[in-house]
C-alpha cells in the first residue's frame, strides 16, 4: 500500500532501518555509550523481521485467520467503508442495501511481499520512482504471497465474496500488476473491476475516491492493509504521530480493528515511520539509570 508518496516514506525507512550507515540513538544518559546496531548480519532489522521471521509470518496468518472468521460470522452485511463526509471522531458508514459483498485489500506488503525490490534496497540503494516503476513492470517473479493471504482469499471467494485490490501501484503498469498478482496465485485481478490503481482518479495516492467507487457497487464487509491509509485517508490528514496514534484508539475507531478492519505488519516503510525522539518518547515516560549505572 502506498498511502502517500512513497519516496519520503521509504527514504525515512531506509535511514531508520540502517540501509545506510546510520547508528541507533545513544542512550538518554548524558555520557554517550555504544549504540545498538540497527542491522543484524548486515540486513536492516525491519526487513529481517518482515521478510524472514516466523514471528511476522505468525502475525500475518493471525490477521488473515481473524479476517476470514469475522466475515464468516456476519449474518447481516455491514459496510466498513467510511461514508463521504464522515470523520474519525464521528464515523458513519456507507449503506449496503442489496449490493453484493466484497472485501478490499491493499497489495504491497498486505497480500504480496516485494522480496526482489527490498533485496535491492537492502544494499543501500536510495529509493527512486524510476526504480519502483521498473520493479512494477519487471518484478513479477521475485514476489511471494504474504503468509496466510492465499488461503484467506481462496476462502473468501468460496463464500461468494468478491476480492478487490486497491493499491497505489501505477495505472500505467496495470497489465503488469495484474500479471504479478495472478502469478503469485492471488488473482484474478482485472483493472477497473477487481483492481484499482493510482491514476484511476485525480486523487493521486489517496484511496478514498477509489474506495467510494468500489462501495457504490459493493457492500464492503472487510478491508485489509499495512498502512492506516488503506482504511481512510483521514488518518493521513497531517496529524502529529501522537494525534494519529490517539485516533486509532478512540472508542468509535478502536471497535473497528479486528471487526472489519485488519492490519498487517510492516516495519520497513510507510506512514507509520514518523516521529522525532521527543515525539516517540514524551517527557512523562523518559528514564535514565540512577546511581551512575550505565
Amino acid at each position: 500500500m502506498r498511502a502517500v508518496s512513497w519516496a519520503p516514506a521509504f527514504a525515512g525507512a531506509l535511514a531508520l532501518q540502517g540501509c545506510v550507515s546510520v547508528s541507533a540513538p545513544t542512550s538518554i544518559a548524558a555520557t554517550p555509550t555504544v549504540s545498538a546496531p540497527v542491522t543484524v548480519d548486515g540486513v536492516p532489522a525491519g526487513m529481517q523481521y518482515l521478510y524472514a521471521s516466523g514471528e511476522a509470518a505468525a502475525v500475518s496468518i493471525q490477521a488473515w485467520n481473524a479476517l476470514v472468521g469475522y466475515v464468516r460470522t456476519q449474518r447481516t452485511p455491514t459496510s466498513v467503508v467510511l461514508a463521504q463526509g464522515a470523520s474519525l471522531a464521528a464515523p458513519a458508514w456507507t449503506s449496503c442495501g442489496t449490493k453484493p459483498k466484497a472485501a478490499v485489500f491493499d497489495v504491497d506488503e498486505t497480500v504480496l511481499l516485494n522480496l526482489g525490490f527490498e533485496y535491492d534496497a537492502s544494499s543501500g540503494q536510495a529509493w527512486s520512482d524510476p526504480r519502483w516503476q521498473d520493479w512494477e513492470r519487471t518484478g513479477a517473479k521475485q514476489v511471494a504471497p504474504v503468509p496466510g493471504a492465499l488461503a484467506a482469499l481462496t476462502q473468501l471467494r468460496a463464500m461468494g465474496i468478491t476480492v478487490i485490490f486497491n493499491t497505489n501501484r501505477s495505472a500505467a503498469n496495470a497489465a503488469q500488476t495484474e500479471a504479478t498478482i495472478e502469478a503469485a496465485g492471488l488473482g484474478p485481478a482485472r483493472h477497473g473491476e477487481t483492481l484499482f490503481l493510482a491514476g484511476d482518479d485525480a486523487m493521486g495516492s489517496k484511496k478514498d475516491g477509489r474506495r467510494a467507487t468500489i462501495a457504490a457497487k459493493y457492500c464492503v464487509v472487510a478491508m485489509g492493509g499495512d498502512q492506516l491509509g488503506d482504511f481512510s485517508d483521514l488518518f493521513n490528514a497531517g496529524q502529529t504521530p501522537a494525534a494519529r496514534r490517539a485516533a486509532v484508539q478512540s472508542p468509535a475507531i478502536a471497535a473497528r480493528w479486528g471487526a472489519g478492519w485488519f492490519v498487517l505488519p510492516n516495519p520497513v516503510y510507510g506512514t507509520a515511520l514518523k516521529g522525532s525522539r521527543d515525539e516517540v518518547f514524551p517527557p512523562a515516560v523518559r528514564w535514565a539509570p540512577t546511581g551512575g549505572v550505565r
